[in-house]
């Protein structure tokens, strides 16, 4: 739950907001709560924010832009479906006691019907905003999941959590090499996979050195993985290697590696 409500802030006048002559590139993690609660103000900081994160998916840029907005998206959700727990987060004073309870009795310091009703407004218009936004994301996402292609180098060992991912961009006969490490980790009562890698090498595919030869050469070169499961994963796609097609290879890498253990 986002928390930090400033007491500072003037809650029971609001004014139009003039825009600063700048465009927010981040937005943080309690920026519907943080500073002036205005939905003016609110609207120009989120329409910066998308605006900057769509530019990044205009240039084909996936990562951090997707998993920042989805993070944002679903804390307005959780808000949303919550709202008294925002609301009770608002400081109170002590006005009284009541001795049949004996507890002592609060009073709000903030206006709660006027800031919940500027928050219920920011809420309406900021999800299906950040809505619009994820769904240019996904489509990136899925243009490059659905050109990628998965396929074992040799004969795929029977444990698979560790190995290396060789990554290439046709035409481009450069390959990216990707040490990679699959781990377990446990989050309410379900397992899930997660995966880490780092690039080691570059190579530059030819007749005379295969993706077989590259194996190989691996092999010879990193001795404490004898016998490493390899994966060519290619793409006719030429995005962002960093930001937009290797995210998009581990994960699918991941899920190809479920599927075959699940059968």
């Amino acid at each position: 739950m986002l928390k930090d409500i400033r007491t500072k802030c003037q809650y029971n006048s609001f004014t139009k907001y003039t825009k600063p002559a700048y465009v927010m590139k981040q937005l943080d993690s309690d920026w519907l709560t943080k500073g002036l609660i205005d939905f003016e103000y609110k609207k120009y900081q989120l329409l910066g924010y998308l605006n900057s994160v769509r530019t990044d998916f205009d240039a084909r840029l996936l990562y951090p832009p997707l998993s920042e907005l989805y993070t944002h998206y679903q804390s307005l959700v959780s808000i949303k479906k919550n709202k008294q727990c925002l609301k009770d987060s608002f400081p109170k004073e002590i006005i009284g006691t009541d001795a049949e309870k004996a507890e002592f009795m609060y009073q709000s310091l903030m206006g709660d019907d006027m800031l919940m009703h500027e928050i219920e407004e920011i809420l309406e218009f900021a999800i299906p905003q950040m809505g619009n936004g994820l769904n240019q994301g996904r489509e990136l996402y899925e243009e490059v999941e659905l050109s990628l292609h998965i396929e074992p180098i040799g004969l795929e060992p029977l444990y698979t959590d560790a190995g290396y991912i060789l990554l290439n961009q046709l035409p481009n006969k450069l390959v990216q090499v990707y040490q990679y490490d699959i781990t377990i980790f446990h989050h309410a009562n379900e397992n899930y996979r997660g995966i880490h890698t780092k690039k080691i090498e570059t190579y530059t595919q030819s007749i005379s050195n295969s993706v077989n030869a590259m194996k190989l050469g691996l092999i010879k070169k990193y001795p404490e993985l004898p016998n490493p499961a390899t994966y060519l994963i290619q793409t006719d796609i030429n995005y962002p290697e960093k930001e937009t097609v290797m995210p998009v290879a581990q994960l699918a890498l991941v899920r190809y590696l479920s599927t075959k253990a699940i059968s």
